[in-house]
């Protein structure tokens, strides 16, 4: 019975998952050259993020917050591979220890300033995704829940 209670957790825990946008990101980058790779590196470079209408009760109070967290999906990203020489790197690196936009899922996070929300679209800077970016979620950066002390940067060390 235990061996057969396994099977069944295996198989239910490879249940595909969706995700459905809630908006669009618009930024000034057409293609995957012309962006910054983090967006650290975009220098104010501002967007927008058009939120689907229906979840805009869900920004209140978000305009309190000076920078957000975006989750979204590269949807001009085309396979993966397991290993991959990133931009900082010609070495071949675990694509786990890089943030290519080649990944099994494809799911992308930047830490954006908030600059203003003017009912359903939100005023970002320090963009580094494409114009036309499908937004999965958005979370508030808090300091004392985000910043680390004593990190560890891997192979990234003497980089950046």
């Amino acid at each position: 019975m235990d061996r057969l209670k396994g099977t069944i957790h295996a198989v239910i825990s490879m249940v595909d998952i969706v995700l459905r946008p809630i908006g669009t990101i618009r930024t000034p980058f057409k293609e995957a050259g012309e962006a910054p790779i983090q967006p650290i590196f975009s220098n104010g470079i501002e967007g927008t993020v058009e939120l689907d209408p229906a979840y805009s009760l869900g920004l209140k109070d978000l305009d309190g917050f000076s920078h957000i967290i975006l989750l979204y999906h590269f949807h001009r990203s085309e396979g993966f591979e397991l290993l991959q020489s990133p931009f900082l790197d010609r070495e071949k690196h675990g694509v786990f220890s890089i943030r290519s936009p080649r990944r099994p899922n494809p799911i992308g996070l930047s830490v954006v300033r908030l600059l203003g929300i003017e009912g359903n679209i939100l005023r970002i800077s320090d963009v580094d995704m494409l114009d036309g970016t499908p937004l999965l979620d958005i979370k508030p950066y808090v300091d004392p829940f985000d910043v680390r002390k004593d990190v560890r940067i891997g192979w990234l060390k003497g980089r950046v």
